[in-house]
């Protein structure tokens, strides 16, 4: 059983019990997060139920593990032959959620 959920910039393929990174952070540690805009969902049998755009009445309910910091990221810039030279960066937040269940 699998589901494709649509999150903030993507979607992911998740699966009961798999682990994965969302945007941003969204929780404490421990709590509970329900992920409602879900675009694709294989059942036990092997049927599959495709949304237009979103499945009706699924959610896939996920433990928020913790958060996470990206690699840094270095921006640039430099104008010739004027001494014009600026350093930029961030390092982006996510947050490490597993799958709990995905429910119809």
């Amino acid at each position: 059983m699998y589901a494709i959920v649509q999150t903030p910039g993507r979607q992911v393929k998740v699966s009961p019990g798999a682990s994965f990174t969302l945007d941003g952070t969204l929780g404490e540690p421990g709590s509970e997060l329900t992920l409602e805009q879900v675009l694709l969902v294989e059942k036990e049998g092997g049927e599959i139920v495709a949304g237009a755009p979103f499945v009706e009445d699924a959610r896939v309910v996920t433990v928020v593990e913790g958060e996470a910091r990206g690699p840094k990221i270095r921006v640039f810039k430099k104008k010739r032959r004027k001494g014009m030279r600026r350093t930029k960066g961030h390092r982006a937040t996510y947050t490490r959620v597993r799958v709990k269940d995905i429910l119809l």
